[in-house]
């Protein structure tokens, strides 16, 4: 897979709407994430005293809050970014690789709260859902991948805390809440079956990675 190499958060945002889908870091075929497509400048580094710099990782919040992209953990239970053109289909087939939380399980719960709340950082939707226990912190987020593997959770936007002097820093957090909400039901709706989704996806991934095995299409759909 060529592309010309990225140096900006508007040339990344623009690859994004015209390929549909990129994973932002590593995929398991060659070429295909953010990570690998934008300029060394724009890769992590570290510097002699310790602290560090990410353009691409600084580009992701804007370019969710900015552009028609939904972002989440879709591929393999890895965060990447899906064109809003895209989002039906791929939220459609999902779906139906994942039915609804079953009644009274923690899924559910997850669900309803964020339904409830509106948008939560994973700290404060851990503890609105009562999980404040040792060693639960791994367990819930692999519910929480789960769920956004099923297209049931996205990311909203990106918090960072804040120091003395109101400066951002660290990693931080995935501001989570449901597509439903963000979007509006609208925008997840394809008059699609699973089946006809499944096909598109198929296809046009197909032919965005020619040198792609169907092995490895089908682990990042599925």
């Amino acid at each position: 897979m060529e592309h010309q190499e990225i140096y900006t958060q508007a040339q990344l945002m623009e690859l994004i709407r015209q390929m549909g889908f990129l994973p932002l870091l590593y995929s398991g075929i060659r070429g295909f994430s953010a990570e690998e497509l934008v300029s060394d400048d724009c890769r992590y580094v570290v510097f002699p005293d310790g602290g560090w710099d990410w353009p691409l990782w600084k580009w992701k919040g804007p370019i969710v809050t900015e552009g028609d992209v939904v972002y989440g953990k879709f591929f393999a239970g890895k965060a990447g970014f899906i064109s809003r053109e895209w989002w039906p289909d791929f939220y459609n087939y999902r779906r139906s690789r994942h039915p609804q939380p079953e009644e009274g399980s923690i899924e559910e719960t997850i669900v309803l709260t964020l339904q409830e709340q509106g948008s939560l950082i994973t700290r404060q939707l851990r503890a609105a859902c009562g999980f404040t226990g040792p060693r639960i912190r791994s367990k819930f987020d692999g519910y929480v991948t789960r769920l956004q593997m099923g297209c049931y959770i996205v990311t909203e936007d990106f918090v960072y805390p804040t120091d003395k002097h109101g400066h951002e820093y660290g990693w931080g957090w995935s501001l989570l809440t449901t597509p439903e909400q963000l979007y509006g039901r609208d925008a997840c709706h394809c008059s699609r079956t699973p089946e006809a989704s499944f096909e598109r996806l198929f296809q046009h991934f197909r032919k965005m990675l020619p040198e792609a095995t169907d092995q490895q299409i089908l682990k990042l759909l599925k």
